[in-house]
């Protein structure tokens, strides 16, 4: 009687195992497919691969008893209806992370009673479920970048303090985002930090109030002390690795590029979005080197990240700009400049909406 007990026991526990195991390989399988087919992520996607053959992989003779002791018409899992939950990609990333998580801690412990589980390493779970939680963390990042630099279509108003003309940062950006505006930058190189904090609380409060992202150029400073939704970085700023490293984790970085080099080294330093130009003489940036739209096409074929063009665009070549491979234009002097900066932004957008 008493082997019998024993023989029922040690079968109970190979279910739990066999549920578990196969629990975490769904999971698994599932925050793989989001590394690799949206994020488009190679080495996110190789660590999630190799911890889900490590950990699925075993000896024929231990996977025939796992399979051997299922039971699954008689689960009573099967009836158990989970209750509504929310199908947003983030939400989906952490449920499936997490259970993954709970099925290696099981594992962990099941095979920590060496008479009943000769087969496993607890050390192996252990070390998996420690890779998962940064893994997690990376793959919620950059599903969360993602979502905001999707938003960087059609107009990316950049609000230049030398451009204002004696006018309130406050009331440009009010006619911009009543003229349809969905992101704005503040660009300023003559203010000092503390005479441009408040400038920048403001306008960060401004487009909060209104869904509109909020860019701060080059200081990462000031970036993090507003909470602005992104940075953007020049060749000669700091290193867009280190800006990754110091930003938090759902804050855009922007690049500004000249060559295909320079973009790709900005996508493999964790970049966003690229900005690309000038694309046309412009005033706006002393001594800014036109590199036209032949170089805006080389580099839409050498990058993924989303690119937006600067230079010289207007409501009269933003359909060529658009055509070539951006996909979105930073303008300045062709709103700021304007009489009217709501209705010279409204033309811009309805001509990016005849581009691409």
């Amino acid at each position: 009687m008493l082997e019998l007990a024993m023989a029922s026991g040690a079968r109970e526990r190979l279910r739990i195992i066999d549920a578990n195991l196969n629990r975490a390989g769904e999971g698994l399988h599932l925050l793989e497919d989001v590394a690799r087919l949206l994020l488009n992520d190679g080495g996110l996607t190789q660590q999630l691969k190799t911890i889900r053959h490590e950990i699925l992989r075993g000896d024929l003779s231990f996977n025939q008893q796992l399979i051997q002791s299922r039971n699954s018409e008689g689960d009573v899992g099967v009836e158990i209806e989970a209750p509504g939950e929310e199908r947003e990609l983030p939400i989906m990333v952490v449920a499936n992370a997490r259970r993954v998580q709970e099925s290696l801690r099981i594992l962990e412990e099941l095979s920590k009673i060496p008479t009943a589980t000769p087969k496993l390493d607890p050390q192996k779970f252990k070390q998996a479920r420690f890779a998962l939680y940064t893994i997690e963390q990376k793959l919620l990042s950059r599903l969360w970048r993602q979502d905001k630099a999707k938003r960087l279509t059609g107009l990316y108003a950049i609000i230049d303090s030398q451009s204002l003309g004696g006018r309130r940062h406050i009331e440009v950006a009010e006619e911009l985002i009543r003229g349809g505006a969905k992101t704005i930058q503040l660009r300023d190189k003559l203010r000092s930090r503390s005479e441009l904090l408040p400038i920048a609380q403001g306008l960060k409060e401004l487009c909060s109030k209104h869904d509109v992202l909020f860019i701060a150029n080059d200081d990462l400073s000031l970036a993090l002390t507003v909470d602005a939704d992104g940075l953007h970085l020049g060749q000669e700023d700091l290193p867009v690795s280190v800006a990754r490293r110091l930003l938090p984790i759902d804050k855009l970085i922007g690049c500004s590029v000249s060559t295909v080099g320079q973009a790709l080294t900005a996508q493999s330093d964790g970049a966003d979005y690229i900005a690309v130009g000038s694309i046309y003489p412009t005033l706006s940036k002393e001594g800014a080197v036109v590199v036209g739209i032949e170089r805006l096409c080389q580099i839409r074929q050498a990058v993924s990240l989303p690119l937006v063009a600067i230079g010289g665009i207007n409501r009269d070549n933003v359909s060529e700009v658009l055509d070539a491979g951006a996909d979105a234009v930073a303008v300045i002097s062709a709103i700021l400049k304007a009489e009217d900066v709501a209705e010279a932004t409204r033309q811009i957008i309805a001509a990016c909406g005849t581009g691409k």
